[in-house]
């Protein structure tokens, strides 16, 4: 969903968590901007979709300006601070009793998705999160940094929402970075705008970017669907997975080509537009 933030604002704070762990944290975010960059690079070599010059310059323009907005005011009013407060909790959670190791990683990361998944379907269930949600999916075309497009106050009801994770399952606060890290790395790949060998096999364990393209379909029945963010048995196990070719890219109702708009639109729903529009004199349609 929209892990980018949340890491650069956590940086800002003093977290106790080991030198070393601090430092495979630093490896592994250091791996995913890589990573982004490599595709970036890709998409602009080989894209599957070609959108418009105009659509395709405007998306990255107002993504990235909207990562830099939301990564400066996550860090001035310190939202992250939320996580330290978790981290007074995470003592008490269901994994607490285990001992660091792989064991404790691969349930945390494991319920971790399960959350993020819950949350994504709720983000689209739920009309007050939607409001905010619909940003990411304003963006009329799709590239790596669509994974950027989202509205601040999305961000922070998030956290919470994550902070009540840590709470419950007994998370380090070191861990849930890593994990966060390993979620970016996707959100990275699931947004690139590119095919590749034996996608429709490794989409049966793992969300690629086929079926993320469906989940950003211009058509509400289709783009409700595909939830994950990495592990493809959630969409499976709860009826949520569709496999399908999306016609159009974006929100037809919703337009937002810079990031005032961008930021504005969490404040105007789709029922309210539909409602200015019932009430416009429409003209006679021609035979």
């Amino acid at each position: 969903m929209n892990n980018t933030e949340d890491l650069s604002a956590v940086s800002n704070v003093e977290l106790p968590i080991t030198e070393d762990g601090l430092l495979f944290n630093e490896v592994f975010f250091a791996v995913a901007m890589l990573a982004f960059v490599w595709l970036v690079i890709l998409e602009k070599k080989r894209p599957l979709l070609h959108f418009p010059q105009e659509i395709g310059k405007g998306s990255y323009i107002t993504n990235t300006t909207a990562f830099i907005f939301n990564n400066f005011i996550l860090t001035v009013l310190r939202a992250s601070s939320l996580f330290l407060v978790a981290q007074q909790f995470s003592s008490i959670g269901l994994l607490s009793g285990l001992s660091s190791g792989p064991i404790k990683w691969l349930l945390s990361f494991i319920l971790f998705d399960l959350a993020i998944y819950v949350w994504h379907l709720a983000s689209h269930h739920y009309e007050f999160l939607w409001r905010f949600h619909k940003v990411h999916h304003s963006d009329k075309s799709f590239n790596v940094t669509t994974g950027f497009r989202f509205h601040v106050f999305d961000l922070f009801l998030e956290i919470p929402y994550k902070c009540l994770f840590v709470i419950l399952i007994g998370v380090e606060a070191n861990l849930v970075l890593a994990i966060e890290t390993v979620e970016l790395l996707f959100i990275f790949f699931h947004h690139a705008n590119l095919r590749f060998a034996f996608e429709e096999r490794i989409s049966h364990f793992i969300i690629t970017p086929a079926l993320h393209r469906t989940h950003h379909s211009a058509m509400r029945q289709e783009h409700d669907s595909n939830y994950g963010i990495v592990l493809a048995v959630w969409d499976k196990l709860f009826g949520t997975r569709k496999e399908l070719i999306p016609q159009k890219i974006g929100l037809d109702i919703i337009e937002a080509e810079n990031f005032l708009q961008l930021f504005f639109l969490a404040f105007v729903t789709e029922r309210h537009i539909r409602k200015i529009l019932a009430i416009i004199p429409k003209g006679k349609k021609r035979s």
